[in-house]
């Protein structure tokens, strides 16, 4: 019987690079490039190649890195990185359904417990909250030790006009965005569909449970994700 094997060491900031590689590389795990990492977690191109060096070396070796032709994760790099999504999302949720924190104030605070908790805490959290499949924003939770997947939600500005669509998911690190999406009355799970664009301003929406149409400004609309509704044809 071969030993488990354990779980790589990371810091708070490896976690971080991980993730990000994660989230930038998409479903079709794209080389990202050293440019946009700097981007996203806002510190010099120099150190993120410094760092991608570190976790290439490392062994097991957490990213598979070529200058100037970007990185991808390996497989133990990838689990690593499916493990914190898994914990970010959870603890939204346990924020919110247990602890009564509003959807915009749970990121902050997901996003600094996600490296630290125990698989015990993990396993405890995921059963008070009766192994839940969605976060409060409406995004998948991975399945425990095992590999998530992204969801194909639709930009709201990129919904063609008069096409039925559900209001699937909101961008969750936008804190003013989320508190401006519950102003207007927007919740996951609602039927929408987008009945006027005026220019590159602002749209116009017809949203189930609202008297009348609402306007929805070009900026927050791209906070706003959707599933078209496939219309089933008379027989």
């Amino acid at each position: 019987m071969k030993p488990k094997q354990s779980a790589p060491s990371t810091s708070e900031s490896v976690d971080d690079y991980l993730k990000a590689i994660l989230e930038l590389g998409g479903s079709e795990e794209e080389r990202v490039s050293s440019n946009a990492l700097a981007e996203r977690l806002n510190v010099r191109a120099a150190s993120v190649t410094g760092m991608l060096q570190k976790l290439a070396a490392q062994r097991p070796a957490l990213v598979l890195y070529e200058r100037h032709h970007g990185v991808r994760l390996t497989v133990t790099g990838k689990r690593r990185a499916w493990e914190l999504v898994r914990h970010h999302r959870l603890l939204e949720l346990f924020l919110h359904d247990v602890l009564k924190y509003s959807w915009d104030e749970v990121h902050e605070e997901a996003e600094r417990l996600e490296h630290f908790i125990s698989e015990r805490f993990e396993d405890r959290v995921a059963a008070i909250l009766g192994d839940p499949e969605i976060d409060p924003h409406g995004h998948a939770i991975p399945q425990k030790n095992g590999t998530g997947s992204f969801q194909s939600d639709v930009p709201l500005n990129e919904l063609p006009l008069k096409t039925p669509a559900t209001i699937s998911s909101v961008y969750d690190r936008d804190a003013a965005a989320l508190r401006q999406i519950e102003r207007l009355g927007i919740r996951l799970g609602v039927p929408i569909v987008v009945e006027r664009r005026n220019a590159n301003t602002s749209m116009t929406a017809h949203i189930q449970g609202h008297r009348r149409q609402v306007r929805i400004a070009k900026d927050l609309a791209e906070n706003i994700f959707v599933r078209p509704r496939v219309m089933r044809s008379p027989r």
